[in-house]
């Protein structure tokens, strides 16, 4: 019997959000419950499924038709380790190929090192009550890292000490500050004072990746593990740059099959530890989870993010204890798609919905002036340039809800056009 693709079938799903997540999520990435789902069929009846979180996973944005001509009347291992075809249609191929070998897809992929895997809850960048209740939902639901992100609007450190307050011994924070620690002159202080919180275990991406002397120097000059991403652009260092001039501790690694299990080869190589980044619902974190299982670098809590939603489009459970997520032993993935949340909750392929409608926020500075963006690029370009103070203590970020006055609708489009600032704030 051969198992060559004959049918490869996309659609879209629009998940819901949980409730604090979605409510933060929406000033930067309120498109990230948007996926296309692919399924394979094989001549032998086995069907295979990925997804593709539409507007953020690597490879094609959406699975196109040259990628699957190149892949219809073929066997799924030939083509499964191109990371040119997308996220969606790479993972399907992996997951029909390991069914059609009625084996779990980690044997193809290695051999196995551990069969519950380092996992972490995440969420983007919350105020201290809604990280409190967070990381108290992650403990409850068995995980003991929990990954946020750092950043200038709002009071950092008052925020850190009032979720550490919270939270049990073992319990570890991962701050991300996707670079917005600017330099060394800055920051090294900042992450000093951060370090007073034992709870936080490691910096991730504290300057721009570019910033190669700065990466070692906060490394001398702190006691928290450094991490950063792989290379995924090529103004970025290379992996064997950061390496050899010890830029970090270790790294983040993401993107498709084949540039995860070559990065983590360098890793192994010089002893690195990592966390896998595959980012999606639970078939995603499925992917990461076999991959987990053969990948034995992969020491860090792994970042997928299914957590956010308040139903996926996975039937099957992932289960985790102790910070440890068990690994789905079934053919392939190990998972079975929720075919009611998939009728449920499909929609029409949508536009990146992006900047939100009706959002205004609100960064009220503890000098008491006000300024106010539409939404979170205006902000990163602003820093970026240099026109904002740093990290400054005090400051809170509130969203300014559409009240339907003519005062709120002049502030909204005003801020379309770039940041206001205001002495004395009208909202």
């Amino acid at each position: 019997m051969s198992h060559n693709v004959t049918n490869i079938e996309t659609f879209w799903v629009e998940l819901p959000l949980r409730e604090v997540p979605a409510r933060h999520m929406v000033r930067e990435i309120p498109h990230w419950n948007l996926f296309e789902i692919v399924k394979v069929t094989l001549d032998s009846g086995v069907v295979g499924f990925g997804e593709t979180m539409v507007y953020y996973t690597w490879g094609d944005e959406t699975t196109s038709e040259a990628s699957k001509a190149k892949v219809v009347g073929k066997h799924p291992a030939e083509n499964m380790w191109d990371d040119e075809l997308g996220a969606g249609l790479q993972i399907a191929l992996f997951d029909a190929a390991a069914k059609a070998a009625d084996c779990p897809l980690w044997q193809l992929l290695g051999q196995q090192v551990r069969d519950r895997c380092h996992i972490s809850w995440w969420d983007i960048d919350l105020s201290a009550e809604d990280w409190i209740s967070e990381a108290k939902l992650a403990g409850e639901s068995g995980y003991t890292a929990f990954k946020t992100k750092g950043r200038p609007w709002w009071d950092l450190i008052e925020n850190t000490r009032k979720l550490c307050a919270s939270l049990p011994e073992h319990f570890e924070v991962d701050m991300d500050f996707n670079g917005f620690g600017i330099d060394t002159a800055h920051c090294t202080r900042l992450l000093k004072e951060l370090e007073a919180f034992h709870h936080v275990v490691m910096y991730e991406s504290p300057i721009p990746h570019h910033d190669v002397a700065g990466y070692t120097f906060l490394r001398q000059h702190t006691h928290v593990p450094i991490s950063m991403h792989t290379q995924n652009h090529p103004e970025e260092p290379s992996l064997e740059t950061a390496i050899r001039e010890e830029m970090v501790d270790g790294f983040v690694v993401t993107g498709g099959a084949t540039k995860i299990q070559q990065d983590a080869l360098v890793c192994r190589e010089f002893n690195k530890s990592f966390f896998l980044q595959v980012v999606g619902t639970k078939i995603a974190g499925a992917f990461a989870l076999q991959l987990g299982a053969v990948l034995e670098h992969a020491r860090w809590p792994s970042v997928n993010c299914f957590q956010l939603f308040e139903r996926d489009c996975v039937s099957t459970p992932l289960e985790v204890s102790n910070g440890l997520c068990t690994v789905p032993d079934g053919p392939g993935l190990g998972i079975e798609l929720d075919e009611e949340a998939i009728e449920l909750f499909g929609c029409e392929p949508k536009e990146k919905p992006y900047p939100h409608p009706d959002l205004v926020i609100a960064l009220r500075w503890p000098s008491g002036t006000t300024t106010y963006y539409a939404h979170c690029q205006q902000f990163w370009e602003d820093w970026q340039r240099g026109r904002l103070p740093f990290f400054p203590r005090g400051i809170n970020l509130e969203h300014i809800s559409n009240d339907g006055s003519a005062d709120w609708a002049d502030l909204r489009s005003r801020v379309l056009e770039g940041a206001v600032h205001s002495s004395e704030a009208p909202f």
